[in-house]
């Protein structure tokens, strides 16, 4: 696990589970859209690329797998659920939980999460439709924009 401050204590407390997925992958070239390896970028990594996060949140990073989301088995859903649910219980401070992840099966880990995290703060599943690598990558806004999903109040 990887902690990685914001700019102050007082920012909200947010965890990012990272399990592949085009999000964390990258192509052989900055316009190769269609063949790229999934791997070879850490949830730290994906992080790193989007340095304005640190002005929202605090952020503690997790690896619960690094595959294609179609290679996601109920071993995964069930350890993801279990880990979500332990940090939400073990720290009242966390305002939610980012779970990176392929588009190929996000919406069936959504359901599933939605059925066994038992606790109401948002938990957030980000993916994205290009590689890392692209020119056009949209991963680093995706994940932007689900770090401000999962500290808003509203998303409870």
């Amino acid at each position: 696990m990887m902690e990685r401050d914001g700019l102050g204590s007082d920012l909200p407390l947010v965890w990012v589970l990272s399990t592949g997925g085009t999000i964390a992958s990258s192509g052989g070239s900055p316009t190769d859209l269609s063949n790229y390896s999934v791997g070879n970028l850490s949830g730290e990594d994906l992080l790193h690329a989007v340095p304005a996060i640190g002005q929202l949140a605090r952020i503690k990073v997790e690896p619960i797998a690094n595959v294609f989301s179609s290679d996601l088995t109920t071993s995964h859903w069930l350890t993801l659920s279990r880990r979500i649910n332990e940090i939400l219980s073990a720290d009242p401070s966390v305002a939610g939980v980012v779970v990176t992840h392929g588009t190929n099966t996000l919406e069936e880990t959504a359901y599933f999460l939605n059925l066994t995290v038992k606790d109401d703060r948002p938990v957030v599943l980000v993916g994205a439709m290009r590689p890392a690598t692209a020119i056009s990558a949209d991963g680093p806004l995706n994940l932007y924009n689900a770090i401000r999903t999962a500290i808003a109040p509203e998303a409870r």
